[in-house]
């Protein structure tokens, strides 16, 4: 599967892509905005993170889809769906820090839930920001999706409760 949006691309992790990986995703501010990304981020890292979703996809996984996002074939940032339950599923993404600010994963988002709602039948796809985060909040609201409300301590993040912003689409 492959999704194309402007220059960009959504397609699978592949062996190949693990340098362009660590060299986009090692950075102190993708960590401190992710919960499940650490810093540093190595070559190592991103080598179990190709395999991990090259096993996903060979074996009919039907609860989490992760793809890469592309720019002239380098892996700048990823998007996926996990959690995938029925008829909904949550959304998460990072982008190399260099390609901030160029409305990059806007764009992924929009193509990856088009693709969810058309192709995987989903009929809600939710994400969780940070509220330290005010521009991936801005992301999900230029996407179309509708602040739900605050989850008060719904994650863990160095040993400490944090709040998450609740933001959904649905078809």
């Amino acid at each position: 599967m492959e999704l194309k949006f402007g220059r960009y691309k959504l397609r699978a992790f592949l062996r190949g892509d693990e340098p362009s990986i660590a060299e986009n995703i090692n950075d102190r501010q993708i960590e401190r905005y992710t919960l499940n990304i650490p810093y540093p981020y190595t070559l190592k890292d991103a080598r179990h993170w190709v395999d991990f979703n090259r096993k996903l996809a060979s074996g009919g996984n039907k609860i989490q889809l992760n793809l890469a996002i592309t720019l002239n074939g380098e892996v700048i940032g990823g998007i996926g769906l996990f959690a995938m339950n029925g008829h909904r599923a949550e959304l998460g993404y990072w982008l190399g820090v260099k390609y901030w600010g160029r409305g990059i994963v806007t764009g992924a988002v929009k193509a990856l839930t088009r693709y969810a709602f058309k192709e995987l039948n989903l009929r809600r796809i939710y994400a969780k920001v940070f509220p330290v985060n005010k521009a991936s909040a801005r992301v999900l609201e230029k996407a179309g999706y509708k602040y739900e409300g605050r989850l008060v301590k719904d994650a863990v993040k160095h040993g400490r409760a944090v709040d998450g912003f609740l933001y959904a689409k649905t078809r």
